[in-house]
């Protein structure tokens, strides 16, 4: 059974930090491209961030700067940490498995369920 489960989601204030963590069981990890996604009230899901087998990664523009992926091959996780955190991140964040090794924005085979992140101001 594949799971993608996400863990650190949360109140923060404006200007905190916070880590999320995605544990991915049931499925190949360490070859496969990752990703970060989140979806505000009455919005689409956007991409956050995404990273390769290979450690390559790309960011949107409103977190470049702030957020930082990475993932731990020997423990099947993947971390976005969350800097300097304003109340527009708030949203449900997703993690994402993709179906190769390079990142690719929509070419995501499994979802997790979601964590809230909520920014107060």
């Amino acid at each position: 059974q594949v799971q993608l489960v996400e863990s650190g989601g949360g109140l923060v204030q404006a200007g905190g930090s916070l880590r999320l963590s995605c544990a991915v069981s049931g499925t190949a990890f360490s070859t496969k491209a990752m990703g970060w996604y989140r979806q505000a009230p009455g919005k689409q899901r956007e991409l956050v961030a995404g990273i390769s087998s290979g450690r390559s990664t790309n960011y949107a523009d409103s977190v470049k700067g702030r957020f930082t992926i990475s993932r731990d091959n020997a423990k099947n996780t993947v971390y976005l940490q969350m800097n300097s955190l304003k109340p527009e991140d708030t949203a449900v964040y997703y993690c994402a498995r993709g179906y190769g090794s390079s990142f690719v924005e929509h070419d995501i085979r499994y979802w997790g369920k979601g964590t809230l992140v909520t920014v107060s101001s």
